[in-house]
């Protein structure tokens, strides 16, 4: 009987196993090779390199680039103005105003902001002085305010006529003078009513800023809201610093002078 069991149990271990579902695959034949240990004192080593995982450029904040003027694009005559004055939008406009003023003189040398002539300003307020006064009437419009921008648009010529198609002593643009009701833009009582309208509700619209209200009346409003100021455009940029000028000689015509550009005048017609 115990040859009979050795003889199954031979068997049994000489016979091979069937491989089971999910058995990992037998390896592959291979060769193994001895390697002898360096000699005492050797120096050459394995090298092993490990590479670093690439570096992962880093975010960058990206700043807004103020907008540039093209390239020769006319500068500004009274650049240095705009260096001491901010042209943006969410400045205080009173103290706007104030600052503005205040730097009229405070050009590079002692250089000053051009005035109109007082004598330009007196035939303007003696022409034209009853109809400023009527379109002022219910406004935040001064009537000195209007004598400057007369005085810088037109120099007080009521045929007045731009290159660009502005008309009159106020200098209306045909969409301006038509969005106002005017007839004819040559005729002071108009051109004057359309032109303090115009001012009335650019004041309005930027809060009372004299000094966009002036841009937008320039420029037009859209350009003011698009640059987000004062646009860079020299004509502009020379525009508001000039009529502020004006508007410094013209208050001296009122009994009273104004300090802010919507204070009442009472103008003095009778001064030579």
């Amino acid at each position: 009987m115990k040859f009979f069991a050795l003889l199954a149990l031979g068997v049994a271990v000489w016979l091979p196993v069937p491989a089971l579902a999910g058995d990992p695959p037998p390896f592959p034949d291979f060769t193994f090779k001895m390697s002898k240990p360096p000699k005492p004192g050797t120096t050459k080593r394995i090298t092993v390199q490990i590479e670093p995982e690439p570096e992962k450029p880093k975010a960058t904040e990206t700043v807004a680039a103020a907008p540039e003027l093209a390239p020769g694009a006319p500068v500004a005559s009274y650049a240095w103005f705009w260096d001491r004055v901010s042209p943006a939008i969410g400045i205080d406009g009173t103290e706007r105003l104030r600052e503005a003023m205040l730097n009229l003189s405070a050009g590079p040398g002692g250089t000053s902001v051009k005035e109109p002539r007082l004598q330009t300003i007196q035939g303007i307020a003696r022409s034209e002085g009853e109809h400023v006064l009527r379109a002022t009437i219910g406004t935040n419009v001064s009537p000195a305010l209007v004598l400057a921008v007369i005085a810088v648009e037109s120099g007080g010529r009521r045929s007045a006529e731009s290159h660009k198609g502005a008309q009159g002593l106020m200098q209306l643009m045909p969409d301006t003078a038509r969005r106002f009701g005017v007839e004819d833009s040559l005729s002071p009582a108009q051109n004057i009513r359309a032109g303090v309208a115009y001012l009335d509700w650019l004041l309005a619209e930027f809060g009372g800023d004299a000094v966009l209200a002036l841009a937008g009346y320039n420029a037009g409003e859209n350009a003011v809201k698009t640059h987000k100021g004062v646009p860079p455009f020299a004509e502009t940029r020379d525009y508001v610093p000039k009529v502020l000028a004006a508007f410094q000689v013209a208050r001296g015509l009122c009994k009273t002078r104004p300090e802010l550009i919507s204070d009442g005048c009472a103008l003095n017609l009778a001064m030579n």
